[in-house]
């Protein structure tokens, strides 16, 4: 997998995704701290302990790196930014049940959006596992000679 690269000052509007979405009553809102150990477990438990550690630093940041998506004040999706690296896009996932109604869409616009706000022109989207879905999205390129990235020499038990 290949880490790929995103112009921030040119991403599609997020807002029209999010009243689609409102629609059926889910929202995309900020993390707080006081969810970090629900989410944190429910990442682990649905993700794996990989994007688990990646999302417990997302959660550590100041503001909050990570955006979840809610239904009925339950945790259907997340996304992170700003955990493996400064300036990296990911993890994100939404529960299988959820997946095709555009929640990660929502997620990924939503965390590049405070990426731009923060400052950052560009970001990157780690190990990226569907290069097409981010080319669409956000019109996303590869990196080249980015695989393996920064990842070459995560531990075994990773």
């Amino acid at each position: 997998m290949y880490d790929l690269i995103v112009k921030l000052y040119d991403l599609p509007d997020d807002r029209p995704r999010l009243e689609q979405l409102k629609k059926e009553d889910i929202s995309i809102r900020k993390g707080l701290a006081c969810d970090k150990h629900q989410v944190v477990k429910w990442v682990r438990e649905t993700f794996g302990k990989l994007w688990a550690s990646e999302c417990d630093i997302a959660f550590a940041r100041q503001p909050v790196a990570c955006y979840l998506a809610t239904k009925d004040r339950g945790l259907v999706g997340f996304a992170c930014h700003d955990s493996s690296m400064k300036n990296y896009f990911g993890p994100v996932g939404v529960a299988e049940k959820f997946r095709g109604k555009g929640i990660a869409t929502a997620l990924l616009l939503k965390c590049l959006h405070a990426m731009a706000a923060g400052g950052y022109a560009y970001a990157i989207v780690g190990d990226a596992d569907s290069v097409e879905f981010y080319e669409k999205t956000v019109n996303a390129h590869v990196i080249p000679g980015s695989s393996p990235g920064i990842y070459f020499d995560r531990l075994k038990s990773c």
